[in-house]
């Protein structure tokens, strides 16, 4: 799947067949369903979880509890970028 097609699957009502986790919660997230993100990767222990984890908890404003999955997903608190581009560069991330 391409970006581009990952972005139009965002008119549906729910994420396409066969999405990784990391992208299904970034699919909800953008769809606004924050807690339906939260709740696809809460429970996963591998640092990419973590990764998307700390994206979430940013974005949700708790910047202490995003710092702390950063360390967990051994990244750099990404200050340099604004929410929207960091879910961009997720995104791509994992649909490479």
């Amino acid at each position: 799947m391409t970006y581009e097609e990952f972005e139009s699957t965002l008119l549906g009502k729910q994420p396409p067949a066969g999405l990784s986790p990391y992208l299904s919660a970034l699919w909800y997230e953008k769809r606004g369903d924050w807690d339906s993100g939260h709740e696809t990767v809460q429970d996963l222990s591998d640092e990419n979880a973590a990764w998307i984890h700390a994206y979430l908890h940013r974005r949700e404003g708790d910047e202490g509890n995003a710092r702390y999955w950063y360390s967990q997903a051994e990244k750099t608190f990404p200050s340099d970028k604004s929410l929207d581009e960091e879910w961009d560069s997720l995104v791509r991330a994992f649909l490479a």
